[in-house]
């Protein structure tokens, strides 16, 4: 339980406000009330009965956004428990449902940044590195501002897991300009720390201080932050040597309820070693640094606080250690890169292919199209032609009834002539046999 308490402290104060509680899938308010009542305690084990509901009642009713909310609600509960296979399929499935439901994306983004944070904490960068540029990508489509932002601070705070200072402003600079873009003030201010905390490594305090004070302006709307502008404050007195400020800072921290809740336990120990050395007393802040998890900073402030006892031989040894690590990191960040690359690049090759694809499959269409069409048109033409033999046969054949009419017209008028010529000539003898009648009757 130990651990799970210092996950949930380690990532609650990375995560970004409104990435937290937002109705972004439009839920009822019940519904959405059980989510942010789980949201509040994401890692929480009782949490999984939480999401096991609301999957189950998105399986019930063929809700896909419920089941959206109950897997976002399990992979929290995962990766604090160590199970990170089924934190793998959880997320998954939200980019399945997300794959088959765009309009979810907003609800996509600040999800899948959560989830690189985990990847990145966990070691697995580069599993993070090709997340984020899908997120990119999937922004770009969209015109999206605000998974721009998300994207570009993943890519931000791998480069500063990297400690590359610089790649790591690039992409806070980027994604604190899309977030204004986006009108996502609430998200603003941890971009600005984050800034702020990168030019302190670089020893740039005037862009540190500067950072620091825009950051400050929104703690009267986003009290929360007051403890992280407080800490970025003191790391920077501190790199400055401004002891009497650091201390004071230092000072307040302590005093604050919300210091132990809020700030993760490698940075308060980075503090109270930082203190401790301030005030000369090197054994106890070389016992404190022991308790740092991250071991580049641990070799590092234990190199830097032997060096200053003048015991050069464990000096020697963390500076050895230091490299070693250091070695360790390049590699792995190597490592990372061509894991990086090569599959940028068989992701290139699967949208080439896709696109391929997509152009046999569209002139496959056309083709098809064009056969039907064809089809249709010789079908209309044999049509017209049969039509027209068929026209050239009624003629033929009236033509023929036509002629055979006169011929039998013409046949009958002259039957009619021959009967009027024989009527005449019977007219003609009845008319002779009278006269020579009457002629024999009165000689």
């Amino acid at each position: 339980m130990r651990r799970i308490a210092i996950l949930f402290l380690l990532i609650l104060s990375a995560l970004p406000l409104g990435a937290q509680i937002v109705n972004r899938l439009k839920v009822d308010d019940p519904t959405f009330q059980r989510y942010a009542w789980g949201r509040m305690q994401q890692y929480n084990p009782d949490n999984l009965i939480l999401a096991d509901s609301l999957y189950t009642v998105g399986e019930q009713q063929g809700h896909y956004r419920y089941r959206l909310l109950g897997l976002s609600l399990e992979f929290p509960v995962r990766f604090a428990l160590g199970e990170y296979d089924r934190m793998d399929a959880a997320v998954a499935e939200i980019k399945e449902n997300i794959a088959r439901h765009p309009e979810a994306r907003a609800f996509y983004y600040p999800t899948l940044h959560e989830y690189c944070q985990y990847l990145i904490y966990i070691g697995r960068a580069s599993d993070a590195m090709l997340e984020a540029r899908e997120m990119q990508r999937m922004a770009d489509e969209d015109e999206s501002a605000a998974g721009r932002m998300y994207a570009h601070r993943i890519i931000g705070l791998i480069q500063s897991y990297r400690t590359n200072a610089h790649l790591a402003i690039q992409n806070f600079t980027r994604a604190a300009d899309d977030c204004k873009e986006a009108r996502a003030e609430q998200e603003l201010p941890n971009l600005l720390i984050l800034i702020a905390q990168e030019y302190i490594k670089l020893k740039d305090f005037p862009s540190a201080e500067s950072y620091c004070e825009q950051a400050e302006r929104y703690q009267e709307f986003f009290p929360s932050l007051r403890i992280k502008t407080r800490m970025t404050r003191a790391f920077l007195h501190n790199a400055r040597e401004d002891w009497d400020a650091f201390w004071q800072s230092y000072d307040e921290l302590l005093a604050d309820p919300l210091y132990k809740m809020q700030a993760e336990a490698d940075d308060r120990f980075t503090l109270d070693v930082a203190y401790l050395q301030s005030r000369g007393l090197f054994e106890q802040a070389l016992a404190k640094a022991d308790s740092l998890g991250t071991a580049l900073d641990r070799h590092t402030l234990k190199h830097g606080l032997y060096a200053a006892l003048g015991t050069y031989q464990p000096a020697y040894g963390e500076l050895s250690s230091l490299m070693a690590e250091k070695d360790s990191i390049y590699i792995r960040v190597q490592n990372e890169d061509m894991a990086i690359l090569d599959a940028e690049m068989n992701n290139a090759e699967l949208r080439r292919q896709a696109e391929k694809l997509r152009s046999q499959n569209q002139t496959t269409i056309l083709l098809g199209f064009l056969v039907m069409f064809a089809i249709a048109f010789i079908a209309i033409l044999m049509q017209q032609w049969q039509l027209r033999a068929n026209l050239e046969e009624m003629r033929r054949k009236n033509n023929e009834s036509l002629a055979i009419r006169r011929a039998f017209q013409k046949a009958m008028d002259a039957k009619e002539s021959e009967n009027d010529y024989r009527i005449k000539i019977l007219q003609n003898r009845t008319t002779n046999v009278l006269t020579d009648y009457e002629d024999f009757l009165h000689p």
